[in-house]
């Protein structure tokens, strides 16, 4: 009867731990599975709020963006187009180059990409006191060809460069034949400046070569000094 009791008591204690265990185990899982969900949940609020944050900051740099825009210039100058540039662009029948002008560009070859920044007749009599009548004498027609190929190495570049290369408030940089640095620029009313000195005509063909006529002479100070005195030594 003992023996009995103390069997009983014993699956009474066991039933009683399976019980508790299984209380346990059940309560374990269900916390388990509140945590996961808190975790489904704080990732679903992340995404969502990482996605608030890009649209918003995408909106902001759209906004920027579109106040910063500059308004839509009205005057044709403002535009880049420039009226004077296309009536002062003539072929090399219409322009008036001069001899000397027309000596140097026969001094190139015609079928080579060049550019040369001549001198007007005016800017050849005015800076070396050189005129056609004088200068193309038998006499002084050696002497003016020599002064006329050094003018040609001063003042061309082996390239084409035409007035819409060059683009307004660009300082643009070549070396001429000679070596000699040019500092190209356009001005507001689309002319060529080249040293300082601005030019007349502009984008002038023949073939290959590109011609602007210049209000100056390109030198160094040098040659022109030189010439100077030889014309100054002559008259005398």
């Amino acid at each position: 009867m003992k023996r009995l009791k103390k069997v009983l008591g014993f699956v009474y204690q066991n039933e009683k731990l399976r019980s508790l265990f299984e209380g346990r185990k059940y309560s374990a899982i269900g916390t388990l599975g509140f945590i996961k969900m808190r975790r489904r949940q704080v990732l679903k609020h992340s995404i969502f709020l990482i996605s608030m944050v890009v649209c918003v900051c995408c909106f902001l740099i759209v906004s920027m963006t579109v106040l910063k825009l500059p308004e839509a210039p009205k005057k044709e100058s403002e535009m880049g187009f420039y009226p004077m540039t296309r009536s002062r662009k003539v072929s090399l029948k219409d322009a008036n180059l001069g001899r000397f002008a027309e000596m140097m560009i026969d001094m190139l070859p015609q079928d080579l990409a060049f550019t040369v920044f001549l001198p007007s007749e005016k800017a050849f009599k005015r800076d070396l006191r050189l005129s056609v009548n004088d200068g193309l004498k038998s006499d002084r027609f050696n002497d003016t060809y020599a002064i006329l190929t050094r003018i040609l190495g001063f003042s061309t570049v082996p390239r084409a460069l035409s007035s819409a290369n060059v683009k307004l408030g660009e300082l643009v940089n070549y070396d001429s034949l000679s070596g000699f640095p040019l500092y190209v620029s356009k001005d507001i009313d689309g002319m060529l400046v080249v040293n300082r000195i601005r030019s007349e005509t502009v984008d002038v063909r023949k073939k290959e070569i590109i011609v602007h006529v210049m209000d100056g002479i390109i030198m160094d100070a040098e040659f022109e000094q030189s010439v100077l005195s030889d014309n100054d030594t002559e008259e005398d």
